[in-house]
């Protein structure tokens, strides 16, 4: 065979061969791509919502856990997935995950840590069983979501005493001083107004916080003034009698005071000044001074009776302090215990008559009275008691001058 021949037959032979590779590569290229096509239509398409973003994911996952593994999502104990971890995914399904954040709750400085996937304040503090009053003080409100901070502050309330003035009352407070609390009550405090407890103390419960309210006010007011008495002697006047020879008169004058009240009630009233709007007018009094000095009379109605200078007559015993009696003698004698003196009718014993009384002793006619009348008598004894043992007797009386 020539050269040429030959040449041709290896040419042919080495075209062919490398057709083959190529229809080979092309094979295996075009499997490849089927199988990526198939690979890639027949996954499952799924939506994760995360925490309120969505993301769609094409998986050949058989389960919820398998793809959240697959996608490098770590779940914690606390975390919410919804379906469960084990459902089997399937094209179309959503996948809702709220992952879990660590809040801190402080109730009245002592804290405590909880897990939860709840965002609102009242949902968080069921979820850790803490229950709030009406009265509690929270850093945060209740429908307010728990912000960034992770952080719920709450001040238990408690109840105590509040005295404002007249007013007593139970409060809720959460304040620590009493300062504080004051402030929190909405009690203002005027000028002079003091509160009885230490405004930097620290309240407790069932502590009582008393504010007194104290007023200065100027009250002015008139008032009366009395008038004096003045008394002059009169011969004319038998002694101890009284006349009224010019009558007083109350004056007036305008005083003004700062008066200071607490709780509305007066504690103190100073006389700041005062101006006489009516000067009193003095009373005068003529007291008698004249001393009657009679003798036995003998030509009088009753001469009859006591001619002899001894006879009987109806006595009876009257003290200072009787009914009607003033202390002072007809005479202007003043009656004092031990005092020997008796009460006559004047025109049967004149006054100044010295007598002698049975069972009574020696003793002056310096007296008289309404009821003393004819033959009676009314004997001077220091006390009721004598004047009742006294009574009323049939006695012998002797007229001594």
């Amino acid at each position: 065979m020539s050269k040429i021949s030959t040449m041709k037959n290896l040419f042919r032979g080495s075209l062919r061969s490398k057709q083959t590779v190529v229809g080979v590569v092309s094979l295996i290229l075009f499997v490849s791509v089927v199988s990526f096509i198939v690979f890639q239509v027949t996954k499952d398409s799924v939506v994760v919502n995360a925490n309120g973003k969505e993301e769609e994911f094409s998986t050949h996952a058989k389960t919820v856990g398998d793809l959240l593994e697959q996608e490098g999502i770590v779940i914690t104990q606390y975390d919410k997935v919804s379906p469960s971890l084990n459902t089997e995914i399937v094209n179309g399904l959503t996948i809702d995950w709220e992952q879990a954040r660590e809040v801190t709750i402080s109730v009245d400085g002592s804290q405590s840590k909880v897990w939860t996937t709840e965002s609102k304040v009242k949902n968080i503090l069921e979820e850790a069983n803490i229950e709030v009053t009406e009265h509690d003080v929270l850093s945060q409100a209740l429908d307010a979501e728990v912000g960034e901070t992770n952080q719920i502050d709450i001040q238990k309330a408690f109840q105590l005493t509040l005295v404002d003035g007249l007013e007593e009352r139970q409060v809720w407070s959460t304040s620590t001083t009493v300062a504080n609390f004051l402030k929190q009550q909405g009690i203002q405090l005027n000028e002079f107004d003091r509160v009885e407890n230490d405004l930097e103390k620290e309240i407790t419960p069932e502590d009582k916080i008393t504010v007194v309210r104290v007023e200065k006010v100027t009250d002015v007011v008139e008032e009366s003034i009395d008038f004096a008495v003045e008394t002059k002697s009169d011969s004319s006047l038998l002694k101890g009698k009284e006349k009224v020879v010019a009558k007083g008169e109350k004056g007036k004058v305008s005083r003004t005071y700062e008066v200071i009240k607490e709780n509305g009630k007066v504690i103190e009233k100073v006389l700041k000044s005062e101006d006489v709007i009516q000067k009193p007018t003095t009373k005068v009094v003529a007291v008698g001074t004249k001393v009657v000095t009679a003798a036995v009379s003998r030509s009088n109605s009753a001469s009859s009776s006591s001619s002899s200078k001894e006879f009987y007559v109806t006595a009876t015993a009257y003290t200072a302090g009787c009914a009607g009696c003033s202390g002072v003698t007809a005479t202007g004698l003043t009656l004092k215990d031990g005092m020997k003196v008796i009460a006559v009718d004047p025109s049967v014993i004149p006054l100044g008559t010295k007598v002698w009384v049975e069972g009574y002793g020696n003793a002056i006619a310096a007296d008289k009275g309404s009821a003393i009348k004819g033959n009676k008598i009314d004997v001077f004894v220091s006390s009721t008691n004598q004047a009742n043992s006294w009574g009323r007797k049939k006695v012998r009386i002797k007229i001594l001058n």
